[in-house]
Order: structure tokens, then sequence, then C-alpha cells
């Protein structure tokens, strides 16, 4: 029997006891069980006018054992799980997009939804944000490993629709062929996301999430609605080919109405430019600790973020520390000279606990008379007990840096707030060249 299967199910069952005597019986249920989800809407009463079929409906589903039902009633919703394409390099350089539906009532499940009719699928809330997942270049054409925790990620916390795009084909083979489908993905996915604004989505409601080269794509996707979608979350933005490329061509702040990046490989495959209203470069935005330093292969609904358009690009610098916890405490330092300077001036500034130490240095550029820099601490800034500067001249044997300078420090624990403000020192410091220099540094705990 063609249908028969090693572990047999509920309908293969039927027809091993049922088809002799209704021999039209399993061809019907069969045709039932592959009326997709996009046929229903098209003909929503076509499946339940005729009793006949009604009937085999209603015994399919009666007969359908507990362990295969969850399965087999996807078939008949229409909720088939597709997996992402696989590719290889020889044969992937082809554009071929697929969009996956994840919702909180099947965050394992990817319904395969089209650009077209089918938008308007079961499954799809319109009444709901809208996150949308966009990975990036994928050397050997296998699907992200990292796709199904971010998506699970994302609806263990929010109640959204997650649609994931998968370009595996299209974005594997060599890079160069790779950034040459990145407008022609863009393309397809504004015709998709101009379907969902024509369902009644509102276009502040969208979320692009884009890893390595997924970031651009989200950024010219968002360039193609005039910047109007809600948000942009760029994961490790790529930077070859696009380190040097115009705004238009690559993502920018003006693609969404808060475009916010994540630097965490910028010595490398990553973008070393900003690229959003924020840019976060997490341990310098360089080689993160714990990760291998060879080649290898804030996500929350609105995330607190008001929606209207920012003005201006904003860097955030952002350090952990080498093993566990790995957390630590940020404060941000600033030395002002007296008196500026005609050349750049470094200083080594320190916080001491009873039971830690940890540095930082503070350059001061040329002319300028204010440095910055950002301390990552270990403990809280309220156990500090004091901090240590020195003055490191800038001497060459044809002239001789000053032998001391003057100026005020002042410290803040970040995030700063109303109740967590700027604090200087109420005097002067004489800092004297290649000397430690340490000071009492009163901060009460809150």
């Amino acid at each position: 029997m063609p249908l028969r299967a090693s572990k047999p199910s509920g309908l293969l069952y039927l027809e091993d006891r049922q088809n002799t005597a209704y021999p039209g019986l399993i061809p019907s249920l069969l045709e039932a069980q592959s009326f997709t989800c996009q046929e229903m809407q098209k003909h929503p009463k076509k499946m339940f006018e005729d009793p006949k079929r009604k009937l085999l409906i209603i015994l399919a589903v009666l007969m359908l054992p507990s362990s295969a039902q969850t399965g087999n009633m996807d078939k008949l919703l229409g909720h088939h799980c597709t997996d992402f394409q696989t590719a290889n390099f020889l044969r992937g350089s082809k554009l071929k997009v697929q969009f996956l539906l994840f919702t909180s009532s099947s965050p394992t499940c990817g319904e395969l939804i089209s650009a077209d009719d089918g938008i308007k699928n079961c499954s799809f809330n319109s009444s709901l944000e809208t996150k949308i997942i966009i990975h990036g270049f994928r050397a050997l054409g296998t699907k992200p490993s990292w796709i199904e925790g971010l998506v699970q990620a994302i609806l263990h916390t929010s109640q959204v629709n997650v649609i994931a795009v998968d370009w595996v084909y299209g974005s594997t083979g060599a890079y160069p062929s790779a950034v040459e489908n990145v407008t022609r993905l863009a393309l397809v996915i504004s015709q998709f996301i101009s379907k969902l604004l024509a369902l009644g989505v509102s276009g502040t409601s969208i979320h692009i999430i884009g890893v390595s080269l997924g970031a651009h794509v989200g950024g010219l996707v968002g360039h193609f609605h005039g910047g109007h979608l809600g948000r942009i979350t760029a994961l490790d933005p790529a930077g070859p080919k696009y380190t040097r490329a115009s705004p238009e061509e690559r993502l920018d702040p003006g693609d969404a109405l808060f475009v916010e990046a994540i630097h965490t490989d910028a010595d490398n495959f990553g973008i070393r430019i900003p690229v959003g209203h924020i840019d976060y470069f997490v341990n310098g935005g360089k080689d993160q600790p714990g990760c291998p330093r060879f080649i290898s292969a804030g996500l929350l609904e609105q995330a607190g973020v008001n929606m209207s358009r920012l003005p201006q690009e904003v860097k955030v610098f952002l350090m952990t520390s080498p093993s566990a916890p790995f957390c630590v405490h940020h404060s941000l330092v600033e030395f002002h000279l007296q008196k500026k300077r005609n050349r750049v001036t470094s200083i080594e500034i320190s916080f001491s606990s009873n039971s830690t130490k940890d540095t930082a240095k503070i350059t001061i550029p040329k002319d300028q008379e204010t440095g910055k820099q950002l301390l990552a601490h270990q403990v809280p800034l309220c156990q500090i007990n004091s901090v240590t500067l020195k003055y490191i001249p800038k001497n060459r044997f044809w002239s001789k840096d000053e032998p001391s300078i003057v100026g005020k420090l002042c410290v803040a624990p970040l995030p700063l707030n109303s109740s967590r403000t700027m604090s200087c020192l109420p005097w002067s410091l004489t800092l004297h060249s290649k000397t430690d220099i340490s000071y009492d540094l009163p901060t009460a705990c809150a």
C-alpha cells in the first residue's frame, strides 16, 4: 500500500481495515488534508458545504491518535512546519526567499507564508507587533544555528509575530555574490512589508532585526519605506563592502524611526563606523571575552524606546569581564585641563577598592580641554576607596613635554539619571610626570 509506514498512523490503520469496504474514503481524506489555509480563505465554505466531505473530515480528526494528532491537525489547518532551505557553495548564489512565521502558540513550527494573498494566513495577527529576522552571509549554505534560540527568546518575552527571512539560497558561496543579492532581497522584503501594511499593520510596529549582512538588508528595506518603519536592530552589521559605502547603500539612522547597532567584531568582519542613532561597541566592539579569535560560523517589545525620530547619532561603549559573572559596573570619567595644550595629553586612571583595581586611560586631543573615558570596575562606585592618576608625558628626542599638568577630575556612574549625576573633586589636581597621585573618592551608596 502506498501509505504504509513502519509506525502506522490513525489514517493508515483506517486504510488497512476499511479501504476495501470504502474504496473512496482514503483519497477523500487525503484531499481534505491537502486543502491549504490559502484555499480555505478563497473558498471558506467549500470544505463544509458538502455533507460527505464534512463527515470525512470529522472522521479523520476523530481517528487521529494523540501522538500524531498535532502534526496532522497542522496539515488540516494548513500549518505545515517548514524549515530553512539548505544550499551549497556551488549552487547557492541564486536568490530564493522564504518567509517563515512563528507565533506564541507555535514557537518552534515555522509556517511558510507567501508575499501574495497568503499573508492573510490563519496564524498572522495584524494587531500585534511584527519582528522580522534577517540572517547574513552563509558560507556553507546551512541554516543559522542561532535562529531558533532567537525566535523562542522573543516569543518567550513578547506576544508578537516573528517572521524569519530564509535567504540561504542567495547568501551562500562567495561573499561578493551574497552582497550582489542584498538589494534584490531588500526589494522582496519591502514588497512583503507593503502587503502587511495593506492589511492594516502599523509601520511603527514593524521591528527588523538584521544580523551581519542582514543588517544592511534591513537598512535598505527601511530606506525603501522612507524611514517610517518603527525600529531596526543591527547585530554586528557587516563591514566588508560597507565601511566606505554611502548611507544610501548601507544601514544608517535615516532608515527607521529608531536604529540601533551592536558591534561585536569590528576588527574583523564587522563595520567600524556608527550606523545607527545609538551604536553599542561592546568591549570596544572588537573580539569578545570567551569567543574564539578565528573565523567561526534588547529585543523586547519596543524596549522602552519612544518611537519618534531621533535627531543625532550616539556611540555607547560597553565592557564586560572576561570571567563569570561577566557583568561589571561602568563609570564615566572626565579630566578637564586648566588650559589647552598643543599636543595630546595621556592620563592613566585607576579605581581601587579593598580587593580590586581597575584601570583605564584618558586621552585629551590636541588643543582641547576635556578628555572622557569609560572605566569598567568590578565593584559599585560607592565601594571604590580611592582614585589614582598618573600623567604620561609625550617626550621625543627633539622636544620634551611639560613636566606637569593641572586640571579637575569628574566621575559619574552610568547610566546617568536624576539621582546619578556627574560629581567633581572640589579642588584642582596637579599631576607630575609619571608619578602616581591618589585621592579619596567619597561616593555614598544609594
